[in-house]
């Protein structure tokens, strides 16, 4: 099989969030980071997934802001010949990242090898696995190899933050629709 995000973010949002989430949203920066899979449960909280096509976007996730709270000032400096960003002091890692409860990386089984729990950001987050399936299972298998550890602390939004969320995933599934349509068109009557 080839993967794409889409395809892994579909398989999450119907397999494993579906009865678990009012509302799922694809693609989004609600919370002030990208979240791949963002997903509101019932009791008001965050689900955030990752998805990962390759071992070197896994590693590379470690990186990303939404890891790290950045404390004291900063300031720009030449360092071999690159404008780089140099702290005062130094930056703490979050076990999850802002507002959200849960948090996972999904990824195909193919490339996944036990020694990747060490690159991961945070041991709180779950990982997902996905395999193909075939009849009569799911044309994709979800695995769970982690469970996730949820934040004790973890943000409940108010009803006008659940509004905006729905307002955002309401107006992408039209935006689909119209993408599928558009898809539908001969050549000729798209352009």
């Amino acid at each position: 099989m080839i993967w794409s995000e889409h395809s892994i973010a579909r398989a999450i949002a119907m397999q494993v969030l579906d009865r678990k989430c009012l509302v799922l949203v694809d693609n989004c920066n609600w919370t002030g980071h990208e979240c791949d899979v963002l997903g509101l449960t019932m009791d008001l909280r965050i689900i955030d997934v990752e998805v990962k096509i390759s071992r070197a976007d896994l590693k590379a996730d470690a990186k990303k802001d939404k890891w790290w709270e950045h404390v004291g000032w900063g300031r720009y400096e030449m360092v071999d010949g690159k404008r780089t960003l140099v702290r005062d002091k130094p930056s703490i890692a979050l076990d999850h990242p802002r507002k959200v409860w849960k948090h996972y990386y999904a990824l195909p089984k193919e490339i996944w090898k036990p020694e990747l729990l060490d690159c991961l950001p945070s041991k709180a987050s779950g990982v997902l696995l996905l395999r193909e399936g075939g009849w009569p299972q799911p044309p994709v298998l979800v695995e769970c190899i982690r469970r996730p550890t949820p934040a004790k602390d973890a943000y409940r939004l108010q009803p006008a933050e659940v509004m905006d969320l729905a307002r955002l995933a309401n107006l992408r599934m039209w935006e689909s629709y119209k993408k599928l349509d558009l898809a539908k068109q001969p050549v000729s009557e798209a352009a």
